[in-house]
């Protein structure tokens, strides 16, 4: 039943995201710049990608096109979003899709396209180049800002991606303007002021110009919102977090001067729509300003843990969240098609019978006839018998006792692969069903229970950290994390996706987050990796990766440590001029199942000690007297510079073949106590 409501789950959330592109999509098209194109729309298409999220998002577009633009720009518009999504579909499965520029670079290119073609035909060319270029380049634009929204899953969206979609969605409104005053535009106005309020002078001044510049895209003629926006959201900034009011009227002032010396009916309206924007702003619910607003919880009293109703709570969130990433990958179909048993046997029998020619080459198309007839009878039965094949092949075939041998073989070993996969699937699912009953349960008995105290001083320590991504790709594939627990477990991570770029960023992004919400919750250190380990190979028959693990934990009261390692790299620990190093010989996470735990270190450390954890294109076991000998010699006691050290001495052994990520704890010396 579980399973069931699960699975009726997964569906509605894909055919509301569906619709949710869909209805964006058809509402972009109506954001239409100067030259008549809607290339916000096209951007938006080409970032959904290929699957049933771009098909809706095509869908959308189309129908767009055919409500909001002109007949023959409607046409031109529908043919780049198709090509849009064709190119997706080929390419998909790729590394190449996965690198940030790629998709932008393929809507710029099919609009140019397809775009260019109708203005070498127009019969005055130079007069529609430059829009075609100015589509072209939004198109890109529109990909690259709306792809954080529409891709991944794991990560939060970034504010940048939504602010642009907002702009956008709120242009297709901008030729709703009762009395002359567009009601899009003034919701961007209030966007900007509310954005220059929150994030301050810089931010408002940067999304005023872009905001700005938009609007005057689409509304052709001087660039009037854009000198508008950019100044009034530099004023308003400079009240950052103070008094709403305050800052409304500095944007209002600086509105009027940055447009005084417009002369033009649209300087006047968009000075009426900036004084409009003023009271929506100061209408919004002080509950989405943000935590100033709102009347912040009483600190827990010092000495005191927050209560274990709190820390079942966190653990069954963690269980939650595993048992969602089970099911984000795209799964990866091992399905074998019967024709292998065929081949298979064949390759045994046939390669030196003196018809092989005939059968295989001449006759090729009776033979696999003959073959796939008799098909439905093997998986029926379970083996082969030669009534099962026509006559012109049974009588012809000089081995068919060896031929019919041979494929109840293959037969055999196909059914026992089938019936294994099945039952793996099983367990996954079973898996994923323990995983959310186990959540279930701890939310359950999460109640009224008492306060843990805590005890002991606790020891000061500085943290260092350098990453950087393999040459030619833009994201690394390493991911850091430090965080100190409720009871004083101080937890230093790295893990270390398969291969590079984002993909790999996702998978060990996904690692540590899950990883630190065990731990977090109080979940003991090895349980939570041998946890992390079975549900992450569960997780790599869905997506076929798997991540490192490095974790060091130290309990700040004692100095104890302990070094858990799956497929992780060496580790160093530095006191004085002796270097220590500590290494393992387990798996990555998911490549062995369960209960293949992580290798085990058990360390005190005391002060003025450093403890260096690094990936594997850092260095690796093989080639790291380099480092060794770096650390001995070193002197200094800033664990950040020592990190960027390390880094740098490794792009120069190594030429960043692969992405490069340290992390560095330094204990200082003790404070002497004065008697």
């Amino acid at each position: 039943m579980h399973g069931q409501i699960t699975l009726d789950n997964a569906r509605t959330v894909r055919f509301l995201n569906g619709g949710v592109r869909f209805f964006l999509a058809a509402a972009l098209t109506a954001a239409r710049i100067s030259g008549g194109g809607a290339p916000f729309a096209l951007g938006f298409t080409a970032a959904c990608g290929a699957g049933l999220d771009g098909m809706c998002a095509l869908a959308g577009s189309a129908l767009g096109a055919l409500v909001f633009l002109e007949f023959s720009t409607g046409l031109a518009h529908i043919a780049v979003a198709i090509l849009v999504y064709t190119a997706a579909v080929a390419f998909r499965g790729l590394k190449l899709l996965d690198r940030p520029l790629f998709t932008p670079l393929i809507a710029a290119g099919m609009t140019l396209a397809v775009e260019g073609i109708y203005v070498a035909q127009s019969l005055s060319p130079m007069d529609h180049l430059t829009p075609c270029l100015l589509s072209t380049v939004l198109a890109g634009v529109s990909a690259r800002c709306c792809a954080p929204l529409t891709r991944g899953g794991e990560e939060e969206k970034k504010p940048e991606a939504l602010e642009f979609l907002a702009v956008t969605l709120l242009l297709a409104f901008s030729d709703v303007a009762p009395g002359g005053i567009s009601l899009g535009r003034t919701a961007i106005a209030c966007l900007v002021l509310f954005t220059a309020w929150q994030k301050g002078a810089a931010s408002g001044a940067v999304t005023g110009v872009w905001a700005g510049l938009l609007a005057d895209l689409c509304a052709g003629g001087a660039p009037v919102f854009t000198a508008g926006y950019g100044f009034a959201g530099l004023a308003a900034g400079l009240r950052t977090k103070h008094s709403r009011i305050s800052a409304g009227a500095l944007w209002l002032l600086a509105e009027l001067t940055a447009l005084a010396p417009v002369t033009q009916a649209r300087g006047l309206f968009a000075v009426e729509e900036a004084a409009l924007a003023v009271p929506l702003f100061l209408l919004i619910p002080r509950k989405l300003l943000g935590g100033k607003r709102i009347k912040q919880a009483a600190p827990p009293e010092s000495g005191a843990l927050p209560t274990l109703r709190e820390r079942l709570d966190r653990a069954a969130a963690a269980f939650r969240d595993l048992y969602d990433s089970l099911g984000r990958g795209v799964v990866q179909s091992t399905e074998e098609n019967p024709a292998i048993v065929f081949d298979r046997a064949a390759e045994r029998v046939c390669r030196g019978c003196a018809l092989c020619d005939l059968c295989w080459k001449k006759e090729y198309g009776a033979t696999y006839n003959a073959l796939n007839d008799a098909t439905p009878y093997l998986l029926e039965r379970g083996r082969a018998l030669a009534k099962d094949f026509p006559n012109h092949f049974s009588s012809r075939c000089i081995h068919l006792p060896d031929f019919l041998t041979a494929i109840n073989g293959e037969l055999s070993a196909y059914l026992l692969r089938k019936q294994y996969r099945r039952r793996m699937e099983e367990t996954r699912q079973d898996a994923k069903g323990q995983y959310a009953r186990l959540s279930d349960l701890l939310t359950a008995t999460a109640a009224n229970l008492e306060a843990v105290p805590t005890s002991g001083a606790r020891r000061d320590y500085r943290i260092g950290a350098a990453i950087k991504p393999k040459q030619g790709e833009s994201a690394c594939g390493d991911t850091l994390a430090s965080f100190e627990t409720d009871d004083g477990l101080l937890c230093l991570l790295l893990s270390d996706g398969m291969g590079s770029g984002e993909a790999a960023r996702r998978e060990s992004a996904l690692t540590c987050r899950l990883l630190r919400q065990f731990l977090e919750a109080g979940v003991e250190a090895e349980a939570a990796l041998n946890t992390m380990n079975a549900a992450m190979s569960l997780r790599g028959q869905e997506t076929g990766s798997f991540s490192t693990i490095d974790l060091l934990t130290l309990r700040l009261e004692s100095g104890e440590a302990a070094l858990y390692k799956y497929g992780a790299a060496p580790t160093y620990i530095k006191r004085f001029g002796r270097v220590r190093r500590i290494t393992g010989a387990a798996l990555p996470a998911g490549l062995k199942p369960a209960p293949a735990g992580p290798d085990v270190t058990h360390v005190s450390l005391e002060p003025e000690t450093f403890v260096v954890l690094i990936s594997d294109g850092t260095a690796d076991s093989g080639h790291d007297e380099w480092l060794q000998n770096l650390l001995a010699g070193w002197s200094g006691t800033d664990p950040q510079q020592l990190a960027n050290l390390i880094l740098r001495e490794a792009e120069k052994q190594n030429g960043l073949t692969d992405d490069c990520g340290v992390q560095v704890l330094y204990l200082p010396p003790e404070e002497t106590k004065k008697v």
